[in-house]
């Protein structure tokens, strides 16, 4: 029972708790005294029945403390689903709200903590027990050590080494590790060699008759930020246009100013991105399409670390569709000269 809920301040509730404590005192104490009783009786009598007024109104008052001390123990020892009630509206309600916002918030780390540890074990494993099973191969002469079979362990053992160095560039990121060398960069030198890159990567995994176009307008528009890790970002975002366009499409690149943004897109004409799941493709080993990647060798760290650098600059990214089928990644950068 918590009659004192409605109430927005603990200073009020415990004036109150006094109030009806020496109330009742009193009227008892009169009322006896009236029917006849001695005082020394009058005086026991209420201030017991005033101790257990104040119990019961304190006691609604302390409840949501004494649920915090349950929970954070029940936290200590990994249960992160317990809850307090928070209908008090003063200062300890305040407080059991943001003891509930720190469960949630503590309840979602522990889960995609373990989601990261399932993730990685499985990245790791597929590569390693590919290399494994090779190796085993030529060692027990069941396979010659043949180009084919060297490139094939080459391949893997360079998924291994984007899968780490991922990793690690995540970690920095997150912990705050990478400081920006924040200056003005023209885009298009930076956007041209990009799409160098991305044809490289095309003819690398063998998409034929893929092409990377430019376009940037105003020609010598300027973005403020680091050029590297900018470069970073657009590297993530082509690497993933060419694994989902076919054979013969076109990929665009371009970049626009609009106000203080410089604006810069990636569109491909792949099987684009449901809208339900357009802010979820920027979560650590989120994949829309997991089977594809996987046999692609895509990690499903790209767009989380490019959210990370772009969210660095003060930017801002996110996934569109694009008609009449395919996916745009945006862009927003603060613009250098605006």
């Amino acid at each position: 029972m918590r009659p004192l809920d409605p109430l927005t301040s603990i200073k009020v509730k415990l004036g109150l708790v006094i109030l009806a404590a020496v109330g009742v005192t009193a009227v008892v104490g009169v009322l006896g005294v009236r029917a006849g009783f001695s005082p020394l009786a009058c005086g026991l009598v209420a201030a017991g029945l005033a101790l257990v007024m104040a119990q019961i109104l304190a006691h609604g008052m302390t409840s949501p403390l004494r649920e915090m001390s349950a929970a954070a123990r029940s936290m200590a020892r990994g249960d992160y689903g317990r809850r307090v009630r928070a209908s008090s509206r003063d200062e300890v309600g305040d407080l059991a709200r943001a003891f509930n916002a720190m469960a949630a918030d503590l309840a979602e780390v522990e889960r995609e903590r373990r989601d990261l540890l399932a993730n990685v074990s499985h990245e790791l494993r597929t590569p390693i027990s590919a290399l494994q099973a090779t190796l085993e191969n030529i060692a027990d002469g069941v396979e010659p050590a043949e180009p084919a079979t060297v490139t094939t362990m080459l391949e893997q053992v360079g998924r291994l080494g984007r899968l780490v160095t991922q990793l690690l560039d995540l970690s920095r990121l997150e912990s705050d590790a990478v400081v920006l060398e924040q200056r003005p960069f023209a885009l298009k030198p930076l956007l041209d060699q990009a799409a160098g890159e991305s044809r490289l990567h095309a003819r690398a995994v063998d998409k034929r008759g893929l092409e990377t176009s430019v376009s940037v307008s105003p020609e010598g528009l300027r973005a403020m930020g680091d050029a590297e890790r900018v470069r970073q970002v657009l590297a993530n975002l082509l690497e993933n246009a060419v694994r989902h366009s076919p054979d013969g499409a076109g990929i665009s690149l371009s970049a626009r100013g609009d106000g203080d943004r410089a604006v810069i897109e990636v569109a491909d004409e792949g099987p684009g991105i449901p809208a339900e799941e357009a802010a979820r493709v920027f979560e650590r080993f989120y994949r829309t399409d997991a089977g594809r990647a996987a046999t692609e060798g895509g990690t499903g760290l790209g767009l989380a670390i490019a959210r990370w650098i772009v969210e660095l600059h003060g930017g801002e990214i996110r996934a569109e569709e694009r008609e009449p089928h395919g996916c745009r990644m945006v862009v927003s950068l603060p613009r250098a000269g605006a």
